[in-house]
């Protein structure tokens, strides 16, 4: 008999509590407006801004360039300030910078605005995603796929509303958009105001299991994260039943992130401190080989996003028979599929070890992709279209993996006193892909179908050697996976 589906119910299938769904919700608005300035923005500064396609492209190098330096930095802040009223003061930053670009025609003003906007975007997606970690608990991979999907939403959302209202032709509607885009993050500081100040790192990894396994974190003896636990700040009992502003509840904290291993959360064999012992120094990413070899290999797997943003489109009117009409329908495939997959497809990083795990079949799926895109340059129209479908449908599973698997190692991988530093680099290689992306694959394109071929076999290379890596260097953080009292899910897509 089939059991009844009540409102209740459904939230409680949302990990992270009443603050995971209000960061959804600030997740939604947040891609409805982006999605109304990312497909009019070129637009805006062409027919209203009067630039040229040159004074274009340098404005946006040099503020995309700037931006990169904003997941670090937010990172280095999370580590040492509250992070609610910082994700209130990004947005807030964002929300001037966008609304800024209606006050000028300048090159020079406009660079500058676009510059800082960048700084914000960038930096809200590092404090996004460690306000999920901390309130989503064990059930973080699950909530990371449910945002994931919302944000997919808000993108198409702000993309159709886009496209609607520029049938009127006028240089009004791109201000208005514009204007849009400012009220967004607006309102999504007003809907992070609501949320409570997540838990530290170190309760949230105190609150963890002593030991690694592959079972899931519902099937073990720790509480849901979304069971109704109180929120940070209102007396919320840590792991050892005290309330979160009782005296010792720190102190307890690092003996019980070493768990079983002696080790800190950050498994780099510095022992945890016990309770008479002064902190130790906070681990630096920068002099963390492994995981820079890690951010560096995710660089590399996050080339989807620049096959499906460059890749398809050039090579489906370049080089294939295909009808022109099927890269934008490409896109949409991409988009349903995420929307329908993402969820389903958590489990593949429920834990380290099955994220490890997954990486070998994500290596698989990259390697089919790109050797359907080398096949579909051959043969009459109907055999290339079914070459591209198919091919899309690869780079979307893999890119539905890899972020999986991404979020679950970068997070895993950091120890609990330095995690937002970690997150912060760990950032930086969706920013380098953004800059270096588009000549690798624009690169494969004018080499041909061979072309094609080799960068899949170097995705599935990528995929290989971070397995090894997790396996050589990441052990000790493994035993202890991080977790909340209370947590959440994020990137954006």
């Amino acid at each position: 008999m089939r059991r009844p589906t009540s409102p209740t119910a459904l939230r409680d299938r949302i990990p992270g509590g009443p603050d995971g769904r209000r960061m959804l919700a600030v997740t939604l608005v947040d891609r409805i407006g982006s999605g109304l300035w990312a497909a009019t923005a070129v637009l805006y500064f062409t027919y209203v801004a009067r630039l040229g396609t040159a004074e274009i492209g340098l404005m946006l190098a040099v503020s995309g360039a700037i931006g990169i330096a904003g997941p670090p930095l937010a990172g280095h802040l999370a580590d040492r300030l509250p992070l609610r009223p910082l994700l209130v003061t990004v947005q807030a930053v964002r929300a001037v910078a966008s609304l800024a670009l209606l006050t000028t025609t300048d090159l020079t003003l406009l660079t500058a605005v676009t510059a800082v906007g960048s700084l914000g975007d960038r930096a809200s997606s590092v404090l996004t995603k460690l306000y999920a970690t901390r309130v989503a608990g064990p059930a973080r991979a699950r909530y990371q796929a449910v945002n994931r999907t919302v944000a997919n939403l808000g993108w198409a959302v702000g993309g159709l509303a886009a496209a609607g209202a520029l049938a009127a032709g006028t240089t009004a509607v791109y201000r208005f958009l514009l204007l849009g885009d400012g009220l967004s993050f607006v309102l999504a500081a007003l809907l992070t105001l609501r949320c409570q100040e997540p838990p530290p790192a170190s309760r949230v990894v105190a609150a963890g299991r002593p030991a690694a396994t592959d079972t899931p974190p519902a099937a073990t003896d720790t509480p849901r994260a979304e069971a109704k636990a109180p929120d940070a700040g209102e007396g919320a009992p840590d792991a050892a039943g005290r309330a979160s502003g009782a005296p010792g509840a720190a102190a307890d904290a690092p003996a019980g992130a070493a768990g079983a291993s002696g080790r800190r959360p950050g498994g780099r064999g510095t022992p945890a401190a016990g309770p008479g012992t002064a902190p130790a120094a906070r681990a630096n990413p920068w002099r963390d080989r492994p995981y820079l070899a890690y951010t560096a290999g995710d660089a590399v797997l996050f080339l989807d996003d620049s096959v499906f943003k460059v890749g398809l489109p050039l090579w489906t009117v370049t080089a294939t028979s295909a009808p022109h009409g099927l890269a934008p329908l490409l896109m949409v495939l991409n988009n349903v599929l995420v929307v329908l997959l993402q969820v389903p497809c958590a489990r593949f990083g429920a834990t380290p070890r099955a994220a490890r795990r997954a990486l070998l079949p994500l290596g698989g799926v990259f390697l089919a992709g790109a050797l359907a895109l080398a096949a579909s340059a051959t043969g009459p129209s109907w055999a290339a279209c079914t070459a591209l479908v198919l091919a899309a449908t690869a780079f979307t599973l893999a890119e539905i993996l890899h972020a999986t698997i991404s979020w679950e190692l970068s997070v895993a991988l950091a120890p609990a006193e330095a995690q937002g530093a970690y997150l912060g680099v760990h950032s930086l290689a969706q920013a380098v892909q953004r800059s270096a992306g588009p000549l690798a694959v624009t690169t494969a394109i004018a080499v041909g179908p061979a072309g094609w071929a080799a960068l899949g076999g170097l995705l599935a290379a990528t995929c290989l050697a971070q397995r090894r890596l997790v396996r050589d260097h990441t052990e000790p953080v493994m035993s202890v996976p991080p977790v909340t009292v209370s947590e959440h899910r994020s990137t954006a897509h």
